[in-house]
């Protein structure tokens, strides 16, 4: 597997309080940092060479995840710097740690996909981008992707139109030269390199089936904690094709 980058250097500003001196990553999820539910379902799925983008508190991340040792998996670090990138920015300024071609995932979500199938559709499709969907008909967060006979039509995380009944999963694929027009120094978001890549002709789309979880809303929080604290009704919804997504 390829070096899987871990977007985790937002603010958090809708889960505030609880993110005014911790970071997002860092929040209490069935007993233990959310964090640490990521990197042992990565490391589960195939991968050991895992970079953290951090930008808030990330110094905090570091140092209790160190260098994924106690995970099973190597864990490198690249921090936003004085000035939050954004999570285009962020993968931009990664770019010497991540190699020609590597997957992404945000550091809200828990998504327990076939990871190796997301891949190797990458590969397959011989495109600059994958971004992985969900059929979501905005039941739980807007839905964001217009996607047709296993191709994305319309993604606009802005405007969305009628026909767009999926959601972006959260999970991607890229090759380098996906971001080389912008800087180092660039602060843009992924939403930007996605929908230029699909007016390219370079935006790869795959349909994925179980259910993900996410952090990055009160709701999403409690959800997650019962779901990985073993609530049969959480877990029982784990392989639906329903879902809902927080960005």
């Amino acid at each position: 597997m390829p070096v899987m980058a871990v977007l985790a250097g937002g603010l958090a500003t809708r889960l505030q309080p609880l993110t005014s001196n911790v970071p997002k990553s860092l929040l209490q999820v069935a007993g233990e940092p959310f964090v640490a539910h990521q990197l042992r379902l990565l490391v589960r799925e195939g991968f050991h060479d895992i970079v953290m983008l951090c930008g808030y508190l990330g110094e905090q991340v570091e140092e209790f995840v160190g260098d994924g040792t106690k995970f099973g998996c190597a864990v490198r670090y690249s921090f936003d710097g004085d000035v939050l990138r954004g999570t285009g920015g962020a993968l931009r300024r990664a770019l010497p740690m991540l190699g020609g071609q590597f997957m992404v995932m945000y550091g809200d979500s828990y998504c327990p996909t076939h990871y190796n199938r997301v891949y190797e559709a990458f590969v397959n499709s011989g495109k600059l981008g994958l971004m992985t969907v969900f059929e979501n008909h905005s039941r739980w967060d807007r839905s964001n992707v217009e996607f047709r006979n296993g191709e994305i039509v319309d993604y606009d995380k802005n405007k969305p139109t009628p026909a767009m009944t999926f959601i972006d999963y959260g999970v991607g694929a890229f090759k380098a030269a996906a971001f080389w027009e912008w800087s180092e120094e660039s602060v843009f978001d992924l939403s930007t390199v996605q929908t230029r890549l699909l007016a390219q002709g370079q935006l790869a789309g795959l349909e994925v089936y179980e259910r993900f979880y996410e952090i990055g809303s009160h709701g999403g929080l409690e959800e997650t904690n019962k779901m990985l604290s073993g609530d049969t009704q959480a877990s029982l919804c784990s392989n639906d094709t329903t879902g809902k997504k927080a960005k």
